[in-house]
């Protein structure tokens, strides 16, 4: 029986006991019973072969041992892992007893040593014991539960992860809820392993080499898990060390249980928000890597995360900026390059993320800068375009992001692009959104896996393979090498200047009449006589003003505005008619308008003035000369435009999708016409069964 026949047939047992709980349980809180049985009946099962020599040595040693302070070290080594039970129950003993299953499963929990009751209780199981208790339905879960083998000899981490995966796909479906942001597919999971460990290859096969791995969003630990077993199939005496965080409390008690099982020091799994409880604060790790939710706003978190980008800057962990609202993914990357080691050999991150990272916000954004930081540094080595459809909570593409602080010599000042959206096969049975894998050659099948890390690993520029792709064979580019300053860019403001005629027609008399500062003249805020004395002087010097503005002529169009204002302050005067400064102006909006043929309008300096209408961007290379770049590419077109330097930025983007364009040719148009014409026929013949 293959791996996925085998997870698919445990997962589909642990779900038909699921049914029992139709009637007495909403579809959506099914989760709330079914988790926390399958980590007990995991547990139990890695106990069952020592449960006996457990049972006499604390029967017989311990209980006489009256100076033990802590027992549990000595019944741990007895159980042979990093935890016990010392109830007498099993779950084989507690479906012998049906008539007090309630409360000898509550025996049996309490049994656990410390980690293992820790684990439960975050599951809030025993509201969910006496519930089921009083539906009379516990005894038959417990009953279906005691069926199954859980012991990691049969079932191990990675299936045992598997399954555990499937079974929050089902129970997020019905609830509603987004079952990606519990785990990500390990298919996934192993490519970013692999690109992560590639290059530290030598070093991870040294005997007794101690490692750090840290997942600040680790879910149900599978990252984490696979990230270990590498490494100990590459160095069986190695010593990877285990460090996760996780907010959801069911995820984060099946992460534990699983790092339990393993030995993992499971105090290194933290519970709560990564980024207002840093449970790991001050901690540095050699490798970390972690799938944080997609295009997920961090509002809630806002006070805590600004605050800190405020008041530590680059000694805290947001130095680099904030980004937008809307998607928090730069957040965790921060936080987790604020977590690498300065020295020693420095770290290595993978993380994955949707497009948004790659290109969202403009020069002097927070995602921009916080780009420019990580480039400028030096710390962005490659990123991996993925297929679509490959997560369970979405189908769009997904990219693997790799940054380390010690990149090897020829990869230095470096970034690699590789395009791996055509490495994927067709699953039998779709999963959610999920309807792509990437094969791992289980199948026999090329393994896809290994083709994507021999890409990276050879840093190839420009490097091809033959693919198919819809059924024809194509050579595709599927690495590109880029300079870091080739994602650079400087913003530039390009300004036009301001040309305006002037005239008093009656239009721009009536355009006057709405101007904030003229329709104010007429009114007042105070009350009685005084505002209406006001309202009255108000209007009297409205017809004033416009008297005056007649004086002008309406036929006259003037073409210089400091010859108008000469003009309008003249008769103004002459008329003894006095104006604010803000009335003034009023008047010269009203009765100015744009004008190519009109002189250009200058400042108290006789500089040009911009025209906010005609003013525009442009995204110049890091690697072009600007004044060249102006007067190849903007002043041909508009001969006096000038650059406002004051406003020039530097921005760093992405575009990944530009880099690996593949022309599409449209379908021939015989096709086309055919297809319309089979449409029709099958219109038409719907049409006579209905008629």
């Amino acid at each position: 029986m293959s791996r996925t026949e085998k997870v698919r047939k445990l997962a589909g047992f642990i779900w038909s006991i699921a049914e029992l709980l139709r009637g007495d349980y909403k579809q959506a809180d099914y989760g709330k019973v079914i988790l926390p049985f399958t980590v007990l009946r995991r547990l139990d099962c890695v106990l069952e072969p020592t449960k006996t020599e457990v049972m006499e040595f604390y029967e017989t040693k311990v209980k006489s041992m009256k100076d033990l302070k802590n027992p549990e070290p000595l019944l741990n080594q007895k159980a042979g892992v990093t935890f016990h039970n010392i109830s007498q129950f099993t779950f084989q003993k507690l479906k012998a007893d049906p008539d007090n299953v309630a409360a000898n499963l509550k025996n049996f929990i309490n049994g656990f040593s410390i980690a293992g009751r820790e684990i439960i209780e975050y599951f809030n199981f025993s509201d969910q014991i006496n519930r089921l208790d009083e539906a009379n339905i516990l005894f038959l879960i417990v009953k279906n539960f005691a069926e199954i083998n859980l012991h990691p000899d049969e079932v191990n981490s990675m299936e045992m992860g598997y399954i555990f995966e499937e079974l929050i796909r089902k129970f997020s479906e019905l609830s509603n809820e987004t079952a990606g942001e519990h785990f990500t597919p390990r298919e996934v999971i192993r490519l970013m392993v692999n690109l992560l460990f590639l290059n530290d290859r030598d070093i991870l096969t040294q005997e007794g080499i101690v490692k750090t791995i840290y997942d600040p969003a680790c879910g149900t630990g599978g990252m984490l898990s696979l990230a270990e077993e590498y490494i100990k199939e590459l160095n069986q005496n190695s010593k990877p060390v285990v460090f996760g965080q996780e907010i959801n409390p069911e995820s984060y008690a099946i992460c534990k249980s699983d790092m339990l099982i393993k030995g993992q020091n499971i105090s290194n799994i933290k519970f709560g928000n990564t980024f207002t409880t840093d449970g790991l604060a001050h901690e540095t790790f050699d490798y970390m890597l972690s799938n944080p939710p997609f295009g997920v706003e961090w509002k809630k978190v806002l006070t805590y995360v600004k605050n800190e980008y405020e008041k530590k800057g680059f000694d805290g962990r947001f130095g680099a900026g904030l980004p937008r609202i809307s998607d928090g993914s730069f957040l965790f990357l921060q936080h987790m390059i604020s977590k690498m080691k300065r020295d020693d050999g420095g770290s290595r991150i993978a993380i994955v993320f949707n497009g948004s990272p790659l290109f969202s916000g403009s020069a002097g954004s927070g995602e921009s800068d916080i780009r420019k930081w990580i480039i400028e540094n030096d710390m962005l080595e490659a990123i991996t375009a993925l297929p679509d459809q490959l997560f369970y909570n979405t189908g769009i593409y997904t990219y693997i992001w790799i940054i380390t602080n010690y990149k090897a010599p020829e990869r230095k000042g470096k970034i690699q692009l590789i395009n791996a959206i055509h490495y994927y096969k067709k699953m039998s049975r779709s999963l959610g959104n999920k309807r792509n894998e990437i094969g791992n050659g289980e199948d026999g099948k090329p393994n896809q896996i290994e083709e994507i890390t021999r890409i990276y690993g050879e840093f190839q520029n420009n490097a091809k393979r033959k693919l198919e792709i819809d059924g024809k064979e194509q050579d595709v580019i599927v690495s590109k090498i880029f300079d870091n300053e080739d994602f650079g860019y400087w913003r530039i403001t390009v300004e036009r200047p301001l040309r305006l005629n002037f005239q008093v027609s009656d239009e721009r008399i009536a355009k006057l009449e709405t101007e904030t500062a003229f329709v104010n003249l007429a009114e007042s805020k105070k009350r009685g006589g005084i505002a209406l004395r006001e309202i009255e002087e108000g209007k009297e010097l409205q017809e004033s003003i416009k008297e005056v503005l007649r004086t002008l002529g309406a036929d006259c169009v003037y073409k210089n505005r400091d010859a108008f204002e000469k003009d309008l302050t003249d008769a103004l005067k002459a008329a003894d008619v006095k104006v604010s400064a803000p009335l003034k102006k009023a008047i010269m909006n009203a009765l100015g308008e744009r004008d190519e043929t009109a002189d250009i309008c200058t400042d108290k300096d006789g500089n040009p003035e911009p025209d906010t209408d005609l003013r525009d961007y442009e995204n110049v290379a890091l690697k072009d000369n600007i004044k060249e770049y102006v007067k190849r590419e903007v002043l041909p077109h508009v001969p006096d435009a000038w650059v406002d330097e004051t406003k020039t930025r530097i921005g760093y983007e992405i575009p990944f999708t530009r880099h690996f364009y593949e022309y599409m040719p449209p379908r021939p148009l015989e096709e086309i016409e055919q297809e319309i014409k089979d449409l029709e026929e099958e219109i038409r013949g719907i049409l006579e069964e209905v008629l």
